[in-house]
């Protein structure tokens, strides 16, 4: 449980740092270099995945049951998984309607992910790890959107002091969402029926 309390820290601490230090960064990068910064916080991440990744397989062989999920909860993590999935193809796919009314589908993708698995798994390593994301995706999502309104207020304020405006507002474009939406069906039906058994060592249906 250590490493993987250890490497939730590292890896959504390195996923935090423009929600919780926004201008720490900005000066990071104007100090190191863009790609310095990356690279560090790339490191930072990669390390805290495997931690993360490590830890969960150890913590999982010591069953600590919280809770007994009922069985329908499987039913709706799978219908859940699904719409992850659709999501996390929507990040990928360029000016497809998800995306460009959510803003930040990856966020999104992440949240439902974390909750399909929480509804499914009672375990205590289960809890922390699916928790944990959950409850960063909630804060990270609500910190985009922050960020999203603000720029949009920037924007606005230029424009009415007379700026030219050199962003053209892109609109969604119909073959990118049906797009989407098939490489979402893909990728869920490829972990759901194959992938999961493989990487996790169980199956999302029985």
């Amino acid at each position: 449980m250590t490493w993987l309390i250890i490497g939730l820290v590292l890896f959504l601490g390195a996923h935090s740092i423009r929600m919780v230090a926004d201008a720490w960064r900005t000066q990071a990068i104007a100090s190191w270099g863009e790609k310095p910064f990356k690279g560090v916080y790339t490191l930072i991440a990669l390390v805290g995945f495997y931690a993360m990744v490590t830890g969960y397989a150890e913590a999982r062989l010591q069953t600590v049951a919280l809770w007994t999920p009922p069985i329908a909860t499987r039913h709706v993590s799978v219908l859940l998984m699904l719409f992850a999935s659709v999501l996390m193809a929507a990040a990928y796919v360029p000016r497809n309607h998800l995306k460009m009314r959510m803003g930040h589908p990856m966020v999104l993708s992440v949240k439902v992910w974390a909750l399909a698995h929480l509804l499914a798994n009672g375990n205590l390593a289960d809890v922390v790890l699916f928790g944990s994301f959950l409850v960063w995706s909630v804060f990270n999502f609500k910190a985009a959107r922050a960020r999203d309104r603000a720029a949009a207020q920037e924007a606005l304020s230029l424009q009415s002091a007379g700026a030219e405006n050199t962003s053209a507002k892109l609109s969604a474009n119909t073959t990118a969402t049906l797009l989407t939406l098939l490489i979402g069906v893909a990728l869920w039906a490829l972990f759901v029926f194959y992938l999961h058994v493989q990487l996790v060592g169980v199956s999302p249906l029985g």
